[in-house]
């Protein structure tokens, strides 16, 4: 196994030097190659600079910026020199900013542009000990400071100069053997990152995490997803300052492939899918929740005859998989379950849809699957579950998807779906990695029992900085972590997430409820975007509800009534739309019991943003959003 990351970069690097490392667009939009011997000479030249003005092992670096190839190459120079990033991204308040560069006491920081250089010079009352700003943006000019002045005692360089002033300096043996050294003095106990966690509970805890963490993962996720290959291309478009996408790219990086960067937005990732033609992609359950949306929504123009066509075939698809997946056993096991009985019930099915399922591929699966491009061989989806609407789809129209599951303070990844072995809904342990699922004594629990996830192994954090009071609730004495996840044993010994221990909703006749399954059946409905549920100490569930505009205008234009775009929230044959089809889903014959229920909703005006109700991770920050739509929420329970 590899001791450190920069260690794992200088075997890769000299063993595939011509390799493409990055793809990058130019100003033209086109993307062009990096290969990894052109990565290795910048990451030593940054660090050769660095280590000339202090930087040295146990120091803490800050690094605000989102996906880019400058973010590689710095985050690797400050590892060389045995030194740690503490990495966020573009988005980030001000406040949170300022708690993180002063709670780590950083004296340098990198930046992305002149937005990020202005934010944090405009925060250097409160940062009396950051003295160096380095921007990374080539097209930076000073001028574009507009009125915000540099801070005497403040330095403000340009990554460009860094790395051609670190060039020169290799120049000299003795300086070139130095920054050799430090890397191979590297130690897998030594800190690699300290990532603050985005705040979904309140302030953000700063999760401290070694070489170690991630090598481990190095070592094990290979094993699970067996097709990584030198040479492969993946598609980057989550936030490279989480652990998630992190992770992504040293898995990247440790298999000689090339990281190709694009952005979460419609338009430019389906263009940067062809342009790309990738193997992989990572993403969270929300991108593809979008994809899946864009294609339905893409039928509402064609023919009546052609959306006939497309809705038989999906159900064809969505019945072959099922069938299929009973007939190979790739089903979970909450229940025990009969091999001969699921093959008796599955095989005639199988056969007989098979054919149309193949005609279906044809004329439909395959113009799908086209827009990934033809090399793509599977996308791993992270930072939630997927739903099981949007599994089964991709599954059926045969676009594989391999959910994780882990967090920040695991560096992430605790487990994976198998490629070769997928079983919808469920994950399983990494290698090495002890999981057990705990009642609330702290016994173990029977499969198809839920209780609370704790998890054991090389991939756990150190703690939360400088916060030992934070990290003894989480972190036993032993390496227990409580991920205060709840999750459901198989009797094959995979596992689900069933929500969030502290986002379990009580209601006032003593009933326990998870909301985000509930959440996840909601968004299935195409005129909903975002939903979360509420209710806790209520004697029933409300839900906040975020609209798909463009569906429910279309319905509107469709059905003659005429609507204003900034009142559909106020329409009441909007909210009897919603009340009906939230009705439709949620209800007995789905599962869902009667004090499940959605009685009564509040459609929102505008959708989530990140950084405000969203995480970075664009998880749910339950917190805020009771903050702020209070008076919505109270409105809901008003007799």
């Amino acid at each position: 196994m590899y001791t450190t990351i920069p260690q794992m970069f200088e075997t890769i690097a000299t063993t595939y030097p011509s390799f493409s490392a990055q793809m990058v667009k130019d100003k033209q939009g086109i993307f062009q190659s990096i290969p990894y011997s052109q990565v290795f000479a910048d990451v030593d030249a940054l660090a050769a600079s660095l280590s000339r003005r202090g930087i040295k092992r146990g120091d803490l670096v800050g690094l605000v910026s989102d996906n880019r190839s400058e973010w590689l190459v710095t985050d690797l120079a400050i590892l060389t020199l045995g030194a740690a990033d503490v990495p966020r991204g573009r988005d980030a308040m001000p406040y949170e900013i300022s708690f993180i560069l002063s709670t780590t006491e950083a004296a340098y920081c990198f930046v992305e542009n002149a937005v990020q250089l202005r934010k944090i010079l405009n925060l250097k009352e409160k940062l009396p000990l950051l003295k160096h700003l380095i921007v990374m943006d080539k097209e930076f000019i000073f001028e574009s400071l507009e009125n915000t002045a540099v801070p005497a005692g403040v330095e403000v360089l340009l990554f460009s100069d860094l790395l051609s002033e670190g060039r020169l300096l290799l120049n000299d043996s003795a300086q070139k053997r130095h920054i050799a050294e430090e890397r191979k003095k590297g130690r897998g106990d030594e800190v690699a990152t300290v990532i603050f966690t985005s705040g979904t509970t309140g302030d953000p805890k700063g999760v401290v995490l070694t070489h170690e963490n991630f090598a481990f993962q190095l070592e094990e996720l290979p094993k699970i997803i067996t097709r990584f290959a030198p040479g492969q291309r993946w598609l980057s478009v989550l936030p490279v300052w989480h652990s998630f996408e992190r992770i992504l790219q040293y898995t990247i990086v440790s298999q000689a492939s090339a990281i190709a960067y694009s952005k979460p937005l419609g338009s430019i990732l389906l263009a940067d899918l062809q342009a790309v033609n990738p193997h992989w992609m990572g993403s969270v359950p929300r991108i593809w929740e979008a994809v899946k949306a864009g294609v339905f929504g893409s039928m509402k123009n064609k023919s009546p005859v052609s959306q006939k066509l497309f809705k038989f075939f999906v159900s064809v698809a969505n019945l072959y998989d099922t069938n299929k997946d009973l007939l190979v056993g790739d089903v979970p096991s909450f229940k025990k379950r009969n091999r001969f009985i699921d093959v008796l019930r599955s095989f005639l099915p199988t056969v007989l849809l098979f054919p149309l399922y193949k005609l279906g591929d044809h004329l439909v699966y395959a113009k799908v699957k086209e827009k990934l491009g033809k090399n793509f061989l599977a996308g791993v989806s992270g930072g939630g579950s997927l739903s099981e609407s949007v599994d089964r789809f991709f599954s059926s129209i045969g676009i594989k998807l391999l959910d994780g599951y882990g967090l920040t303070e695991s560096s992430p990844v605790i487990a994976v779906r198998y490629f070769d072995h997928s079983i919808k809904r469920t994950v399983s342990p990494l290698g090495n990695t002890e999981v057990k699922i705990v009642d609330e004594n702290g016994n173990s629990v029977a499969p198809g029992v839920k209780g609370l996830l704790m998890v054991r192994g090389k991939q756990v954090m150190k703690g939360y900085y400088k916060r030992p009071d934070l990290t003894a609730k989480v972190l036993s004495p032993d390496g227990w972590l409580n991920t205060g996840d709840l999750g459901i044993w198989t009797h094959d010994g995979q596992f689900s997430i069933a929500g969030r221990a502290k986002d379990t909703i009580v209601l006032s006749g003593g009933e326990n409820l998870e909301p985000v399954p509930i959440e996840a059946k909601l968004c299935e409905c195409e005129m909903i975007e975002q939903a979360v549920v509420v209710g806790q100490d209520m004697k029933y569930l409300g839900a906040l509800v975020v609209l798909n505009k463009k569906l429910v205008e279309e319905y509107l234009t469709e059905q003659h009534i005429p609507y204003l775009s900034d009142s559909l929230s106020k329409m009441k044959e909007v909210n009897e739309l919603i009340a009906e089809r939230i009705n439709e889903i949620i209800n007995s014959k789905h599962g869902f019991k009667n004090f499940e229920h959605i009685l009564r909703f509040a459609i929102i005006t505008k959708p989530f943003e990140i950084g405000k109700e969203l995480s970075a991770k664009q998880e749910l920050k339950r917190f805020e959003i009771n903050r702020i739509y209070k008076n919505e929420i109270d409105q809901l329970f008003v007799s």
